[in-house]
């Protein structure tokens, strides 16, 4: 008697090497299709959670290092997900942050889980369960339901938003262990396939938490697709359950470390159970109006709970009777009822009872889930349409391609929005205008952009929408602090202190104002407390760096630079200003390199060539000093401290009349020239000007 394993080793799971020609194809077609979808996403800033976990995120500085397996709680989305961190880590050790680069690996990510999805259902229904019905268009299928799903706006969130890698690399894994659990299955020896299977889930668990199903619904294909009982795939493969069992280990071992991510997930956070689980029944059934009719999308939908029976009755009815036809189906249609379990077990782990109070529904929790539902809908109609006539299979086929390009059109347009941190938040604020945070994030940009009105008037109604909300006063307090309205500043900081007195980016804030206002020991006093609450904070010890420096205390202002620094690579700043301290020591060397490091990040920068021009100046280096001034003056026409540094560098080679020429144009631009430097260019050149 053949063993059920055997069985599927000689009836399916591969194809015919006549017809490989054809799988190929199909995967050139599923990688081109995605390509163009997304060949306009490669541009789009760091938004909403990219900036505490890769902007700020110090871990993701150390490839060699095992720090860079722990992020901190304060990266948010990689904290306690070191394959997510380690995959920024990367990034971030080829091209710093370098935009193109992060995207590139997004959409590789994306690009090889639908190449894993298609393997899969391929695969699938060449098993003998389902050959006989779906095998001779096994391939056309898969590639169906791969390219719809790859290609659906809804998964925009998961591709072109950088740190939403994290679901895109754990659907990548979840996929790839069902895989290679088949592949395992229907392989004469499937033992390194198992190994790969268990080395997938591992690593997904290490990816995400809605790994943590990922052995269940394993061993329900199992018994779905090759065995035919849970009794035959527990005899037949118990090691094999017990190794992907044993993931689970590590998940709850990383959780704990996380602290709960963080404090952003578990219970006692503010939210009850019953008051997260019942806004999940509207977010599920909202997912899958999105999975028919993509729009609006929105990255950020707050986390405003249900509040009346109204609004929840309608879509619990919904979902338990989703539920219930799950669980019918897998009683009487097991195949169908499985497509059921996979979308239920991919979202339970976010859209059941445990809070995530900080983003109660959002649209990359699809990215899996979605592949059920457009795998069920496919599945579906070709079984209607192969009952109809010739003709109407024919008008079938066609509409495919329409799908696919209406679906591809709608994700090129949403890449589109991506490009531009106002355009994002500001459909955000269309979509969801009870949203206090989608504001705050818009005026964060508008402050970025120099419209300190703009941005005023949205924190404004931040404050309207949350008045307890203390980042909300500290995110005003420095568009006051921007805008030079200092008075105002400092009485939102002090609210926004008085709400949260551990909210560190207060402390720096007010320090800011202090420092600008000239109280330089109250400044200092504000950077240090920042620092106390958030030992990671790179721009407080910046701060109080400059404010050291404006009291003559140079020695402590490099010591605060060099921490800065340590903590953000590419914090151009302090380079600057550090090797502004350095020069006024007299360690021109020291301030040489440090300027280099500043125009290696920001080649731009006319004020650094300016600075870096008086380095070889006071080294007397003046040919090399004038060529930076030539250069700072390109860059920036307009700046009259670099022709007056290159008036005195020209008076040092006797090239007076280059000198006299440079003394002019800052008197042109309403500049007044050092007039100890005119009277000894005066006598030097024995002429006046």
């Amino acid at each position: 008697m053949k063993k059920a394993d055997e069985t599927c080793t000689e009836t399916g799971g591969g194809a015919p090497a006549a017809e490989s020609w054809k799988v190929w194809a199909a995967m050139g077609l599923l990688v081109l299709a995605v390509s163009v979808a997304y060949a306009n996403s490669f541009h789009g800033p760091f938004v909403f959670d990219d900036k505490p976990s890769i902007v700020e995120n110090s871990s993701i500085r150390h490839l060699g290092s095992l720090q860079v397996l722990a992020a901190s709680p304060d990266a948010v989305t990689t904290a306690g997900r070191p394959v997510v961190n380690l995959s920024l880590a990367i990034n971030y050790a080829i091209g710093g942050l370098d935009l193109e680069g992060y995207h590139v690996v997004n959409l590789g990510i994306h690009i090889l889980a639908a190449l894993a999805l298609f393997g899969l259902l391929r695969r699938t229904l060449l098993l003998p369960p389902l050959s006989a019905r779906f095998g001779a268009a096994s391939a056309g299928l898969a590639l169906t339901v791969a390219l719809l799903w790859a290609i659906h706006p809804l998964q925009t969130e998961s591709v072109t938003y950088i740190v939403q890698r994290a679901e895109a690399i754990v659907g990548l894994f979840y996929l790839l262990t069902l895989y290679c659990l088949l592949r395992g299955a229907t392989a004469a020896r499937g033992t390194a396939w198992y190994a790969a299977a268990v080395g997938s889930c591992a690593l997904g668990m290490a990816s995400k938490e809605v790994m943590v199903s990922a052995p269940l619904v394993a061993l329900l294909y199992h018994r779905v697709f090759i065995s035919g009982s849970f009794k035959e795939s527990l005899r037949r493969r118990w090691r094999l359950w017990l190794a992907l069992s044993a993931t689970w280990v590590l998940l709850a071992l990383l959780v704990y470390l996380s602290q709960h991510r963080g404090g952003s997930a578990g219970f006692g956070l503010g939210m009850t159970s019953w008051q997260y689980a019942r806004r999940q029944f509207g977010c599920i059934i909202h997912y899958l109006r999105l999975t028919f009719w993509p729009s609006p999308l929105v990255l950020d939908y707050g986390n405003a709970a249900v509040k009346d029976a109204a609004e929840l009755v309608p879509s619990a009815i919904g979902v338990l009777l989703l539920l219930a036809a799950t669980v019918a189906a897998l009683v009487l249609r097991p195949k169908w009822g499985f497509l059921g379990v996979f979308f239920f077990a991919i979202l339970a782990p976010t859209s059941s009872i445990v809070p995530l109070p900080g983003q109660i529904e959002a649209e990359h929790r699809m990215y899996l889930p979605l592949a059920a539902v457009v795998a069920s809908a496919v599945l579906a109609a070709y079984r209607t349409v192969a009952r109809l006539g010739l003709r109407f299979r024919q008008a079938a086929v066609a509409l495919i391609p329409a799908v696919a390009a209406a679906l591809g059109w709608g994700t090129y347009r949403r890449n589109q929005v991506y490009q531009s941190e106002l355009v994002l938040w500001d459909t955000t604020v269309r979509d969801c205008p009870l949203n206090y945070r989608a504001y705050h994030n818009r005026g964060n940009a508008y402050m970025a952009m120099g419209q300190h009105d703009a941005a005023i008037k949205d924190f404004g109604k931040v404050v309207e929408l949350n008045p307890r909300d203390a980042k909300s006063y500290d995110g005003r307090g420095n568009v006051y602090s921007a805008a030079g309205r200092y008075d105002e500043a400092i009485r939102d900081f002090d609210k926004a202190i008085k709400l949260k007195p551990d909210l560190a980016d207060a402390y720096n804030g007010r320090g800011t104002v202090y420092g600008n206002k000239g109280y330089l020991d109250a400044a200092i006093e504000d950077f240090g407390r920042a620092i106390g609450l958030d030992s990671g904070f790179a721009e407080a010890y910046y701060n109080r760096g400059n404010a050291y420096s404006a009291k003559g205390q140079i020695d402590a202002a490099i010591k605060d630079y060099d921490k800065a620094i340590g903590l953000r690579p590419e914090y151009a700043d302090a380079y600057n200003h550090r090797g502004g301290a350095y020069d006024s020591k007299g360690q021109v060397d020291a301030a040489i390199k440090d300027y280099d490091q500043v125009i290696g990040l920001r080649p731009g920068s006319a004020d650094t060539y300016n600075n870096r021009g008086n380095a070889y100046q006071n080294r007397g280096q003046y040919d090399a000093a004038i060529r930076d001034y030539d250069k700072a003056i390109a860059l920036q026409p307009d700046l009259t401290v670099a022709y007056h540094n290159r008036a005195v560098a020209h008076s040092q080679t006797k090239a007076y009349d280059k000198a006299w020429a440079d003394v002019r144009m800052v008197r042109k631009l309403g500049g007044t020239p050092s007039p100890d430097f005119v009277e000894e260019l005066t006598k030097a050149s024995g002429r006046s000007e």
